[in-house]
């Protein structure tokens, strides 16, 4: 059996391809089905099937395309109402291609219509030697249970489902099982992935902490505390997967505009872009994707930075609202293509230009530009000395802040950040740095605060990371 899993960093999303005596499958494909084309080709291998493990919420799926341009069948579970000509399973069935059987397990957990898929290669032996678990069991984790509320379902009764799952199914297999799920560290699907990008189940019996031998009440409980807030996007994708996405085909190409064309445009922006109840056609979101640093050293005033060389897609589908139209300012062109397709991987396909000529133009033209210094560790932890009315801004996930933070910075999740910073006691007048973990985060956490007044903002390159590991002090909440 060919056995390959393709990995999007983007979006921490694996997907797989699985191919035997001229046939071949793909699982959980991502929106741009190029690469299982090529590599299907490339091996000899006619896709025949193209397998869903749920209705994906964080990315939009490419299976229709994939089945138009390949003649594939789609197969998802019975109980996702696929509105799409599909192959509806449920527990037990099998399908064979070649010398490779997959049978489905229902896993409701994570989502009601969710399932797993047991690999078997008959040339190898006769029981399975794979599990591919969507987002069920991840590496270290397992899914997220809050995902399905608008069907009815409150977390605890996804989380008892999750449980019965794990321990009535995942567990009862084979130590030596392989696990290969569909999502890794910094995916939004679970709590605490591991940046491992497969495992066994015996190692997962042993190290992952959703697996330890628990009653039901506890593990619901610790599934469903502190779940972080799931992005605006994830129902709207959810949705779109059960319909099918259109082809890629049909994105427009993003027009060239003038200085002048995105100052007017501009003009029209505001921080009630990020209220996805207030946003309408007129209003404009100016994304700058460049670097952090590229970003801080000028940028056209009032645009937001989501740099693509972070989990772009993610951010950019957090931040932005889906319908909400998008003017790119990049490096080159073929940043923007590159801008504009991994936002259609999270559903937003309203990129309608680009800044011609970027910010260069834009300065050559006469108008200003904005700016974030970037200050390093050291120069935060001097600045922390000698400037005590110093604002220190945590823009990281609640557990990461828990685990520990600069002294006296206080926290607002980037997630959230443009509802809830009017919660903190902050004056936009103030000096204020801002960090995260590395430098990322922090930038569009600047990007959004400069929106709203704050005129005296650095960022922290390097983030809490390069503050530890520069040996400066870490306060641990509540100690």
């Amino acid at each position: 059996m060919y056995f390959k899993q393709f990995y999007l960093g983007c979006l921490a999303h694996a997907s797989y391809l699985l191919g035997s005596e001229g046939e071949a499958a793909v699982v959980d494909p991502q929106r741009d089905v190029d690469d299982y084309i090529n590599e299907a080709v490339a091996h000899g291998f006619k896709i025949k099937y193209i397998f869903e493990t749920h209705l994906h919420a964080d990315f939009v799926s490419g299976h229709r395309e994939l089945a138009a341009r390949t003649g594939a069948e789609i197969v998802f579970s019975r109980t996702a109402q696929a509105t799409f000509k599909h192959h509806a399973v449920k527990e037990d069935d099998e399908i064979k291609f070649g010398k490779v059987i997959l049978r489905i397990m229902e896993t409701p957990g994570h989502t009601p219509e969710s399932v797993c898929i047991l690999v078997t290669d008959t040339e190898v032996s006769d029981q399975p030697q794979k599990i591919l678990t969507g987002d069920t069991l991840f590496i270290g984790d397992v899914g997220r249970p809050d995902l399905a509320g608008g069907k009815g379902y409150t977390p605890q009764i996804m989380a008892a489902m999750m449980y019965d799952t794990l321990h009535e199914k995942l567990l009862q297999l084979a130590d030596d099982v392989e696990v290969y799920p569909a999502h890794g560290a910094g995916s939004m699907c679970g709590k605490s992935m591991s940046n491992e990008r497969s495992s066994t189940i015996g190692l997962q019996r042993k190290f992952n902490y959703a697996l330890k031998p628990m009653a039901k009440d506890e593990f619901v409980h610790m599934m469903t505390a502190d779940l972080a807030e799931a992005p605006a996007y994830f129902p709207k994708d959810a949705e779109i997967n059960r319909t099918g996405a259109q082809a890629l085909s049909h994105l427009h190409k993003p027009e060239p505009l003038t200085p002048e064309q995105v100052r007017d445009l501009t003009s029209r922006t505001n921080s009630l872009l990020y209220d996805d109840s207030q946003t309408d056609s007129l209003r404009y979101v100016v994304l700058d994707v460049r670097t952090a640093a590229e970003f801080g050293a000028g940028h056209v005033p009032g645009s937001l930075n989501v740099g693509l060389g972070g989990q772009f897609a993610m951010w950019a589908g957090t931040l932005i609202p889906l319908p909400a139209p998008i003017v790119i300012v990049a490096e080159g062109e073929s940043q923007v293509e590159e801008a504009q397709m991994r936002l259609a991987r999270v559903g937003s396909e309203n990129v309608k230009g680009y800044l011609a000529g970027g910010v260069y133009e834009w300065q050559r033209s006469g108008f200003e530009l904005a700016t974030v210094p970037q200050i390093t560790v050291d120069e935060l932890s001097a600045l922390i000395l000698e400037q005590p009315r110093l604002q220190i801004l945590d823009v990281r996930r609640p557990p990461e802040y828990a685990s520990g933070h600069v002294p006296r910075a206080l926290h607002a999740p980037l997630s959230t950040l443009s509802q809830t910073f009017k919660n903190l006691t902050l004056d936009p007048a103030k000096l204020t740095a801002v960090i995260c973990a590395g430098g990322f985060r922090s930038s569009a956490a600047t990007s959004i605060l400069q929106q709203n007044g704050f005129a005296n903002l650095v960022n922290v390159a390097g983030g809490t990371t390069a503050w530890i590991n520069a040996g400066h002090p870490v306060q641990i909440p509540n100690s």
